[in-house]
Parts: structure tokens; C-alpha cells; sequence
């Protein structure tokens, strides 16, 4: 009976030590594998600085850190900082290029059609060109707009191999929205695109289960009751079902500048904690995040398109850092933080524009360069295009000045 006893006391004592060496080989040597690392450079400041913010705030035990989980808010620009913005331009502007020229040349006016021909490297644009956006869509409902949207998304791109348009969005941002979405942060995206488009694009996205329509805030066009377009107000009709909401073709304010920080607080009625831009449309929203005024502790980020190679950036990392740096934000490199930026299937064209087919005589005549039916991208000329933010650009002080004057 004794040596029974002993016998099935060794047993599970060769069980147990089975089993925990299994444990052991699964687990034990295995290191929990750091934050932000799948497509952050190891040695990146920027990544180490927001996870050391991170850990700060959700850590319960820091009173003086501590931020609850109501008041974790992030708000992020969407072109240039998350998303790409050089094929060659902003997705809105290929959007409207597109649906001018190619896709429903018969529902614009040849007006909006020479507008639309007319946006080429080197161009300048402000309000006007938002402007032109908003009567291109005139009589569009809600939903046509955002399925026209989808579809473009998934045209591909002349600037880039294998990519469609909504492909563009940064592996290392994607990243990062995830971290905080992890860690109980409310997103934002935050965009000078029109709204609808913005939606469309998020929602078709690898953000999309992070970030709610309801948390997208944008470019604002006039939206009426279907019937009652023309009427001043729509206060005095009531919506029925099957009504339907349409696009009047009325501008109703371009979402840069101050007017992020103002629909910031207009719709969420916060202070943000953290904020992420690229450029200078974007220091309002990230002054606003930083405001001493902020009850909690505050980060804000700013991503420098400084990578040539894998993306069509021009900036120069050792200016636009230490520029950035003193304004107290945190500059992050495309080039140096970023291990990758889109999948491996996706490479940088050979050239960056090419004249879309169908594209009507300007009268340019010879004050058009000819050589940009086939633009490499290395031109002085830059792309002034005031969509969201600006990565193309040598001349930023100048595009900065542009932007605050059309906002």
C-alpha cells in the first residue's frame, strides 16, 4: 500500500513537472513583446515618448498623471498624418478630379470642369477650391456621396505601384490608433476633407473599428431636405420616412486652422490629451490640445515628410524638427521612425502625375509646362493644395502663410 502511495506521488510529481515544462517553453523565455514595435523604428523618440505618455496617464496609482478614461481623448489630422496625400495630392482633390473629368463629366459645369483641369503640380488653391467641391456634388444625397466615395477608393493611383487610393493609410499611424484605442483612448479624426468623404475613407480603413462616424469631424457642405433645397431654412419641414438629404451645393466652412479647434470643442466639448498633425493647418488643434488651460497632461505630434523613397516627401528633417520641437510638439520622422510605411506590395511610381484622360484645353497654352503630363515629383514648384495638410512641400513657410490666409 505504501509503495503504492509513493508511486502515484511520483506520478504527478513527473506530471506536474511535464506540464510546467511545457509552460515554460511556451512562455517563460518569451519577452512581452513592446509597444508600438511591428512598424516603429527600436530606436524611435517619438514611439518611446508616446509610450512613456501612455503608461503615465492609465496608470491609476499616478494622482498626479492619472487621466480617466472619459477624458482620454486623441484627435487626428487625416492627410499627410495618417493617411497618404501624394498621389499626387489630397484624396478629395483626385475625388474631384475624377468625378469632373472622367466619371460624370455630363453632371458639371465646364466650369468646374476647367477648375478641375487646372489642378496640377505647382497649383495654388484656397477656400475656392472646397468651394468647387461642394457645387461638383450638388443634388448628391448623403449616401451617393459616401458610395461614390467607396468606389474611388478603390481606383488606383499613377504615384504609387499597386496601391488604390484608399490603400494610403501609414502601417506606423495604424499602429498607433490601435495603442490607444487598447488603452482606452476615444479617437478623433479631425480632417480638412468634407466630412461624408472622411467617413468613407475611415470607415473602408484598417481604423475603422476604432474610430465611430460619429467621431469623424470635417469639412462642412450644405446639406437641406430633399424638395426644399432653395428655401433658406429648413426649420419649418419635418423629415418623413423615406425623405431623402441632400447636398444644395452651398460651402459652409473649410475645417482647418482654427476652425479644427473650434468644431473640436463645438462637438467635443473638450479638451483633447494627445493630438497628431503634419502640418501648419494642423498647430491650432495641437496648441488647443496643449493649452495650459488643460486639466490633464497633454502630448502633441507632428509627422515630417521627409522620406523620398518610399514616399514622395520633400521636408527637411533638421529644420521642420527643431522648428517643430520648439513649438512643444513631438516631430516624428517618416523616413527614421517609420520601419515601414505601406505593405511591401506597394512601391513609390516612377513618376508622381500623370494628366488624367479626358482632361479639357485649359488654354495653359505655353505657359503650361509640358513636361507635367509626367511629373516626377522634383520640381521647386510645390502643391499648395490646402485639403488638409501639405507633405509636398520645400517651401513650407509659404504654404503655412497660404493656409492661414484661406482659413
Amino acid at each position: 500500500m505504501k509503495r503504492s502511495s509513493n508511486y502515484r506521488k511520483l506520478t504527478l510529481a513527473l506530471v506536474f513537472a511535464f506540464l510546467m515544462g511545457i509552460i515554460c517553453i511556451s512562455g517563460c523565455g518569451k519577452k512581452e513583446e513592446k509597444a508600438l514595435s511591428k512598424y516603429w523604428a527600436p530606436d524611435s523618440n517619438a514611439a518611446e515618448s508616446l509610450r512613456n505618455y501612455v503608461t503615465k496617464v492609465t496608470n491609476e496609482k499616478d494622482a498626479e498623471n492619472f487621466i480617466p478614461v472619459k477624458d482620454r481623448i486623441a484627435v487626428f489630422d487625416m492627410d499627410g498624418t495618417l493617411t497618404c496625400e501624394t498621389y499626387y495630392t489630397y484624396f478629395d482633390t483626385m475625388m474631384f478630379i475624377n468625378y469632373c473629368l472622367i466619371d460624370h463629366p455630363e453632371r458639371v459645369s465646364d466650369e468646374l470642369k476647367t477648375a478641375a483641369a487646372e489642378i496640377k503640380p505647382g497649383y495654388t488653391a484656397g477656400e475656392e477650391l472646397a468651394r468647387n467641391f461642394a457645387k461638383a456634388y450638388a443634388g448628391m444625397t448623403i449616401k451617393e456621396l459616401y458610395d461614390y466615395a467607396v468606389e474611388f477608393g478603390q481606383k488606383k493611383t499613377d504615384s504609387f505601384d499597386n496601391m488604390r487610393y484608399a490603400d494610403g493609410f501609414y502601417l506606423p499611424m495604424v499602429e498607433v490608433v490601435k495603442y490607444l484605442y487598447d488603452n482606452d483612448f476615444t479617437i478623433y479624426v479631425v480632417s480638412g476633407t468634407e466630412r461624408t468623404t472622411t467617413r468613407a475613407l475611415v470607415a473602408n480603413s484598417p481604423i475603422s473599428e476604432y474610430v465611430s462616424p460619429a467621431h469623424v469631424i470635417g469639412t462642412e457642405f450644405e446639406v437641406k431636405q430633399k424638395g426644399y433645397e432653395d428655401v433658406s431654412s429648413n426649420m419649418d419641414y419635418k423629415y418623413s420616412d423615406g425623405d431623402d438629404l441632400v447636398f444644395t451645393g452651398g460651402f459652409i466652412q473649410k475645417n482647418l486652422n482654427s476652425n479644427k479647434t473650434i468644431w473640436i470643442e463645438r462637438e467635443i466639448g473638450q479638451y483633447p490629451v494627445l493630438a497628431f498633425g503634419n502640418s501648419g493647418s494642423d498647430t491650432s488643434m495641437m496648441n488647443y490640445a496643449l493649452d495650459k488651460r488643460n486639466p490633464y497632461p497633454s502630448e502633441a505630434y507632428m509627422v515630417v515628410a521627409d522620406d523620398d523613397v518610399r514616399e514622395w516627401g520633400k521636408q527637411n528633417w533638421e529644420e521642420k524638427s527643431a522648428d517643430y520641437a520648439e513649438m512643444g510638439y513631438v516631430p516624428v520622422s517618416m523616413k527614421k521612425d517609420f520601419l515601414e510605411i505601406y505593405p511591401d506590395s506597394i512601391k513609390r511610381a516612377d513618376i508622381q502625375y500623370v494628366e488624367p484622360a479626358g482632361a479639357p484645353d485649359t488654354g495653359a497654352g505655353d505657359s503650361q509646362n509640358q513636361d507635367d503630363a509626367a511629373y516626377t515629383g522634383t520640381s521647386d514648384a510645390v502643391d499648395t493644395e490646402i485639403s488638409d495638410d501639405a507633405a509636398d512641400t520645400d517651401s513650407s513657410e509659404n504654404l503655412d502663410q497660404e493656409q492661414d490666409n484661406a482659413a
